[in-house]
């Protein structure tokens, strides 16, 4: 399995023979609003052209709509007729912006050898959580690859840390930007991501959602600081730069 960091939360997967990409984001740097009031989003330009990004994919995810994860470029550039999964009662704006092949996951999926199954989390807290709205993460497997439980836009919630127990991923794919709104935390922070790393031991966690939107106050350095002053080690949390590719086994 190759990862390949795009920005923020866009990956690009080699996986069972497929190519996957994760939450397309595709705008030039400062061409989308500010969330936090600091500056205009997204903060970091975007390393690699768009055509690079959309190159050759077999399928796209789309964890949920807000435009840090399926923005305007994104919406307009992606092929319309490719294959797009999403959660749950996003298929019809999809269809609205014209795609044609969408799935919506519902508790699990096959895809061309691939297992996805839709895990939980919740995109903040307290009232703040309804405004967010649902956003899904998901589990896959294949003969031949590692597991992977990419988390998507969650704290930390007793749910997710059942799911690590009960699915044991191989890697696990961590929104770790610490975002903000008000004094509510909508993602996870460098204080609940090593709590992640703690509670799956045997897993390679790959930190990403850093450093490229204004309302995200961790940075790389931070992250990898408290994962050291925990006894994590570079080897178990991963935290590749923008456009970086790993190799994990």
């Amino acid at each position: 399995m190759k990862l390949r960091l795009i920005r923020n939360a866009t990956l690009r997967l080699s996986y069972a023979g497929h190519e996957l990409l994760i939450d397309p984001m595709l705008s030039p740097r400062h061409a989308l609003p500010s969330f936090a009031g600091r500056e205009q989003n997204p903060t970091a330009e975007l390393p690699v052209p768009p055509q690079e990004v959309l190159g050759g994919v077999d399928l796209t995810v789309v964890s949920h709509l807000h435009p840090d994860h399926f923005d305007p470029p994104a919406q307009e550039l992606l092929p319309k007729s490719g294959p797009l999964l999403c959660q749950p009662g996003d298929g019809e704006t999809l269809r609205g912006l014209g795609f044609e092949s969408v799935t919506e996951l519902g508790d699990s999926l096959e895809w061309r050898g691939v297992h996805f199954e839709r895990t939980p989390g919740e995109h903040g807290s307290g009232e703040l959580l309804a405004q967010m709205g649902p956003a899904m993460g998901f589990f896959m497997r294949a003969p031949g690859e590692p597991s992977v439980y990419w988390l998507g836009d969650t704290v930390l919630i007793p749910a997710v840390l059942e799911t690590l127990r009960r699915l044991q991923p191989d890697v696990i794919v961590a929104h770790s930007g610490g975002a903000v709104l008000g004094d509510t935390l909508l993602i996870l922070d460098d204080r609940q991501t090593v709590q992640i790393c703690e509670a799956a031991p045997g897993a390679t966690v790959v930190a990403v959602h850093l450093e490229s939107l204004d309302h995200c106050g961790v940075s790389r350095q931070a992250l990898r600081e408290s994962a050291e002053r925990a006894g994590i080690s570079p080897e178990r949390l991963r935290i590749p730069a923008d456009g970086e590719e790993l190799s994990l086994p």
